[in-house]
C-alpha cells in the first residue's frame, strides 16, 4: 500500500528527528569515538561504521536549550549535521552559552561552513570561553583551510596545553611527521582533557596498529591514520590522505570506504557514491559498502537505489542491524511504501534492545496507513516498555485521538508532559484538544 504523500512528509520528518543514544561528541563527553565504531580485523585493520544504539529525544528535566542540544546529539550522530546545527543554533538562542556554541562550532566545521565557524570563535571570546579552546578551534580552522603556517604559529606561541599538543598532532599528521605526532599524542593523554585524551588515544592506535605489519607500505599508515581521523571527527583532514592513498593503490578497498564515509559525514554525497562504488566493484558482498551506498544514495534523493543497497546490507548482515532497518524504513516511507517501512518497525519493537524511536515508526506509519488498532498495540507496548519516558505516553495520546477517543487522549497528552516538563509536542497537542 502506498502513502499518499501528503501523509508521507510529516512522518518522514517526526522520524529523521528522532535519534539515536546521545552520541559522545568531541567537546562535550570522553568517548567522542564511539560515534564510529570499528568493524572486522584485515589488513588496514578494522573497517569504519557507526555503531550506536538508539534512545529517544526529549531531554530529561532541564531547559529548552538542553531539550535542543540532546536532539542536536542525536541528529550529529546519525549523520545528519545540517539538523544538528539547527537544534544547536536554537540551544544558543535560548541561553545554551558556550556548551552549545562548542556544539555549533563542531557541527559547522563537519559542513564546512568555515565563515560559520570564525563568527562563532567570536563569540565563544564574547562569552569567556578558554583561551586554550579557542587556540584549538582556530587552529583547526587554519589546517582546514591549508594555512600551515599560521596553525603552526599560533599554536607554537600557545601556553603549554593538551589543546596546543593535540593541535600539533594534528599538523604533524597532515605533514608525515609521524615522530612528532607520537610524541604530541602522548603528552596529550597524560593532559587534563578527556575528550582529547580519548581522541589521543584513537591516534596512537593507529600506530600501534601499524606496527603489527612492519612490512607494510606508508599508504597502509596513511590508510589507518585517516580511519583514525574520521573517528575523532576530523574528516576534512584525512580526505587529502586518502585521495593520495587512492591514487597511488586504485584496489586498495579499505582506504575507499574510509574515503567514501569521509565524503558522506561531510555532505558530499554525490563523490561519495563514486568512493564507495570503487570499494564495492572490489568487494560487492561487504554489507559496510553497500550501507554506506545506501545513505549515500538516500543522501542524494535516489530512494530506489537506496533501498537496494540498505535491502543488501541486511541480508548480508550488517551490524547494528537495527540503524539499517530505521535506514530503510524511512526511505520506504518516501516513496509510498508503508508496508515496508511497517514491516521494518515491526521487527525492530520486538527487540530486547527496542527503543522509543522504534515505536515511534511503527505507531506512526500505522496511524498513516489507517490501521489504529495496531497503532494502539504498538503505542501501549512503548508505555509499557518506556513507562518513564514522557515521548511514549505521547504516542498513545496520538492514537487515541486518531480514534477520536479525545478524553482518554488528553489524558495521555497530560501523563506525558508530567514526564517530561519540556515536551513541547505534547503541550502543544494538549492545548489543541
Amino acid at each position: 500500500m502506498k502513502l499518499p504523500a501528503r501523509v508521507a512528509a510529516p512522518i518522514i520528518l517526526a522520524l529523521l528527528c528522532a535519534g539515536t543514544l546521545m552520541g559522545f561528541l568531541w567537546w562535550q563527553l570522553a568517548q567522542s569515538a564511539k560515534l564510529l565504531t570499528e568493524g572486522e580485523h584485515e589488513e588496514t585493520g578494522q573497517v569504519i561504521r557507526r555503531d550506536a544504539p538508539t534512545e529517544g529525544v526529549t531531554a530529561p528535566a532541564g531547559n529548552a536549550a538542553v531539550a535542543y542540544l540532546r536532539q542536536g546529539d542525536l541528529l550529529a550522530l546519525q549523520g545528519r549535521w545540517a539538523e544538528a546545527q539547527e537544534r544547536y543554533e536554537l540551544a544558543v538562542g535560548e541561553g545554551g552559552d558556550l556548551p552549545a556554541l562548542r556544539k555549533l562550532a563542531q557541527a559547522q566545521l563537519q559542513r564546512r561552513d568555515i565563515e560559520g565557524v570564525r563568527s562563532t570563535i567570536k563569540r565563544m571570546k564574547s562569552s569567556g570561553a578558554k583561551p586554550e579552546d579557542l587556540l584549538l578551534l582556530e587552529s583547526i580552522v587554519h589546517l582546514r583551510t591549508g594555512e600551515l603556517v599560521k596553525a603552526r604559529t599560533i599554536l607554537e606561541n600557545a601556553q603549554d596545553s593538551p589543546q596546543q599538543h593535540y593541535g600539533l598532532a594534528l599538523l604533524g599528521i597532515i605533514e608525515g611527521a609521524h615522530e612528532q605526532v607520537q610524541q604530541e599524542l602522548k603528552l596529550v593523554m597524560n593532559g587534563w582533557e578527556p575528550i582529547l585524551r580519548s581522541n589521543a588515544k584513537t591516534l596512537l592506535s593507529a600506530y600501534d596498529e601499524y606496527a603489527l605489519f612492519p612490512e607494510s607500505p606508508e599508504i597502509h599508515l596513511v590508510t589507518l591514520l585517516s580511519r583514525a581521523l574520521a573517528q575523532v571527527q576530523e574528516c576534512e583532514l584525512a580526505l587529502p590522505l586518502l585521495h593520495q592513498v587512492t591514487q597511488k593503490q586504485t584496489d586498495y578497498r579499505d582506504a575507499w570506504i574510509v574515503q567514501g564515509y569521509c565524503e558522506l559525514t561531510t555532505e558530499r554525497a554525490q563523490q561519495a557514491i563514486v568512493s564507495l562504488e570503487q570499494a564495492y566493484n572490489i568487494d560487492p558482498q561487504k554489507p559496510e559498502i553497500q550501507y554506506f551506498l545506501g545513505r549515500a544514495h538516500a543522501a542524494t534523493g535516489d530512494s530506489v537505489n537506496a533501498i537496494t543497497f540498505l535491502e543488501y546490507a541486511i541480508a548480508n548482515g550488517f551490524q547494528p542491524e537495527a540503524e539499517a532497518r530505521q535506514e530503510l524504513a524511512r526511505e520506504a516511507l518516501k516513496v509510498g511504501k508503508g508496508e515496508v517501512a511497517l514491516a521494518q518497525y515491526a521487527l525492530l519493537v520486538q527487540k530486547e534492545d527496542a527503543t522509543i524511536e522504534m515505536f515511534e515508526g511503527l505507531v506512526q506509519t500505522s496511524i498513516a496507513l489507517g490501521q489504529l488498532e495496531r497503532a494502539e498495540l504498538g503505542a501501549r507496548g512503548a508505555t509499557e516498555r518506556f513507562p518513564q519516558k514522557g515521548r511514549a505516553f505521547e504516542l498513545l495520546g496520538d492514537t487515541l485521538r486518531a480514534q477520536k477517543r479525545e478524553e482518554e487522549a488528553r489524558e495521555a497528552y497530560q501523563q506525558a508532559i508530567q514526564l517530561d516538563p519540556f515536551l513541547l509536542s505534547a503541550k502543544e497537542k494538549l492545548a489543541k484538544e
